[in-house]
């Protein structure tokens, strides 16, 4: 994998992870109706989904990395 397969995957990694993490720990800023969406959170928190997410998205990176520099994982007899 070249270093520019490797950003971009890390990209596409890290804003799937995003939407994976938004939900989390959210909390709404005033009780909403029955049967409607609780609205906007009271405290959104991005810059820690986005640490966590650039974490999980590192770990993930490296897994994929690992899996593609091995031999298990090879197009070359393709």
């Amino acid at each position: 994998m070249g270093w520019v397969s490797g950003i971009v995957v890390y990209l596409l990694v890290w804003w799937v992870t995003l939407f994976a993490v938004l939900p989390l720990w959210v909390t709404p800023s005033e009780p909403g109706d029955p049967g409607y969406g609780s609205g906007a959170p009271a405290r959104p928190r991005l810059l820690l989904k986005a640490a966590i997410t650039t974490m999980v998205a590192a770990v993930i990176w490296l897994a994929i990395y690992a899996l593609v520099r091995s031999p298990w994982l090879s197009f070359r007899g393709l």
